[in-house]
């Protein structure tokens, strides 16, 4: 097979008309040759750091929309499935993966749980961490979370690290807003990448002390702009990824649209196309091609350098996406759930208290991070309620693995107005997460969600709409196009309610993520991320 283009050499920063020749799934030759084709040919794009599980579709599902943007591999953290099921769901996405030519570079979970401090469904310890690491589908440690465990050299924490070194994997890191020798201590033990970083400084100083930064934009957490201004003098330390994608986000565009916006900010092609394709795939270690004779034919073919909107994919010489049709197999496979919890009542969601003053999870658009801000209550017959006037809403996290009693907060910036919007997508550990305008919404909707064991949905007193999730309680087991569109329309509806936020289902998974500060709401109680200790909703 011979395939004629522009051909986009990054490491020698050229362009050239020229020929490939494929056999065996390689390329076995790359010429200069003339020819009037003005497409453009160059490596696939590959996510630097996203949980697969955040797109709503099992591995299968979400290959084959993200060929249609050029991506060919990804580095995987199936962190969300394993918080559920263990190592049994690692195992399922590894499997699940295999069965399609998208090349998935799955983890070991190096926290399951994320903390002490939520109610997980499973545990992956240091020995768990040595089986997979000796697994050749295991490509390094998944983002360590846990960094006080780093700090404060807890033996689990550091065995886990040992074992990835050991095996000569690579360890991920994971550390908001952490500087100075706190940062140069977790770089120390071995840690090599961040894609939390928020503020150019950041990102400048973890770049200087020898970690790879990672330009995480996803359907939340937004760092793009922030960040990008340090890639063309860093260009060879970092890499795009996308960490939490909605399928409707998917749809649309994935690391193709980083590109993008890179060149429309007149950086160079080269330094971005480095960042985009090559710079994961030395890192890693991956076993991906990288247009060069001998290499694993995975290249795309793209219409221009501006939007690089994705004519042809091609992975191990195959064609799995041609001018809008996609070219791999449908896939079966069996539903893994760990649900178990009963329906509630209204009266389960009351908070009796006299406050005055209660603390405030300010969530921030586009952010990881919250605030806690101190407010008024609104009590109404001895019962902590959500005040729509000021947009202070009643929050709450229900454990799904066991029956027990709702923990509740309060969150500002949902914006809802009528109704109550409910997700089993609460990370880390997947609990039911809601936040609504009165106690018989959010009752409405965490019933919702139990009745189909794992999902998302909206309601109000006349309508209920759900999304089921009966993978994990976390994905479907329908096509990307299906759930893209069917989350679309909660979205549209949540918004209909009043919400204001730009991604609202991720925003809310978000605020059960005690590992980032602020403040935070697990099953267990309202927690302060930076102290990492349980606070007090009330004010004395």
């Amino acid at each position: 097979m011979k395939i004629q283009g522009q051909i986009v050499d990054i490491p020698n920063q050229r362009i050239y008309k020229g020929e490939l020749t494929i056999a065996n799934g390689k390329i076995q030759a790359i010429v200069e040759k003339d020819h009037e084709v003005t497409h453009y040919i160059l490596p696939g794009f590959v996510d630097a750091h996203i949980h697969i599980e955040s797109s709503m579709l099992v591995p299968s599902e979400f290959a084959k929309l993200a060929v249609t943007h050029g991506t060919v591999a990804t580095v995987s953290d199936p962190h969300e499935i394993a918080n559920v099921l263990g190592v049994k769901g690692v195992e399922f996405m590894i499997e699940n993966g295999k069965q399609t030519p998208f090349k998935f570079n799955f983890g070991a979970p190096s926290c399951v749980p994320a903390t002490s401090f939520e109610s997980a469904g499973a545990v992956i310890d240091s020995d768990d961490i040595k089986t997979l690491m000796a697994n050749p589908d295991i490509k390094y440690l998944a983002e360590m979370m846990n960094y006080p465990g780093v700090l404060f050299d807890d033996e689990e924490v550091l065995k886990k690290i040992a074992w990835a070194k050991q095996y000569n994997k690579p360890v991920d890191g994971h550390a908001p807003g952490l500087r100075g020798a706190d940062i140069t201590k977790y770089i120390a033990a071995g840690i090599s990448t961040d894609h939390e970083c928020f503020t150019y400084e950041e990102a400048l100083e973890k770049l200087q002390k020898g970690m790879k930064v990672i330009i995480r934009e996803g359907s939340a957490a937004k760092n793009f702009e922030a960040l990008i201004d340090l890639l063309p003098e860093h260009h060879e330390n970092m890499m795009f990824c996308s960490d939490d994608k909605h399928p409707d986000d998917l749809l649309i565009g994935h690391i193709n649209q980083l590109c993008a916006r890179a060149v429309s900010k007149d950086i160079d092609i080269s330094k971005i196309l480095q960042t985009a394709c090559i710079n994961p795939v030395k890192h890693y270690n991956l076993d991906v091609g990288l247009l060069n004779v001998g290499d694993a034919a995975d290249f795309i073919i793209v219409e221009d350098l501006k939007a690089f909107k994705t004519l042809q994919t091609y992975i191990d010489g195959t064609l799995v996406y041609d001018f809008g049709i996609v070219n791999m197999p449908e896939v079966s496979f069996k539903n893994l759930n760990n649900f178990n919890c009963d329906k509630k009542d209204i009266s389960d969601f009351r908070f009796e208290s006299s406050a005055e003053k209660i603390r405030v999870i300010e969530c921030l658009d586009g952010e990881l991070v919250t605030n806690e801000i101190i407010t008024n209550a609104s009590i109404e017959n001895g019962n902590l309620v959500s005040n729509t006037e000021t947009d202070v809403l009643k929050m709450v996290v229900v454990n799904r693995y066991n029956n027990a009693q709702p923990a509740i907060a309060f969150i500002k910036n949902f914006g809802l107005k009528e109704g109550a919007i409910a997700s089993s997508v609460g990370h880390d550990s997947h609990n039911i997460i809601a936040v609504g305008v009165n106690d018989a919404a959010i009752c409405k909707a965490v019933n919702a969600i139990i009745a189909v064991k794992g999902g998302i949905c909206a309601v109000n007193t006349s309508e209920e709409k759900t999304v089921p999730l009966p993978v994990a309680g976390i994905m479907s087991d329908q096509d990307g196009e299906t759930i893209g569109r069917q989350y679309a329309e909660l979205d549209t509806m949540a918004k209909q309610l009043g919400c204001t936020l730009n991604a609202p289902y991720m925003s809310l998974s978000f605020m059960a993520l005690l590992v980032i500060p602020s403040l935070k709401l697990s099953d267990k109680g309202l927690f302060n991320g930076q102290t990492f200790k349980f606070t007090a909703l009330e004010i004395e």
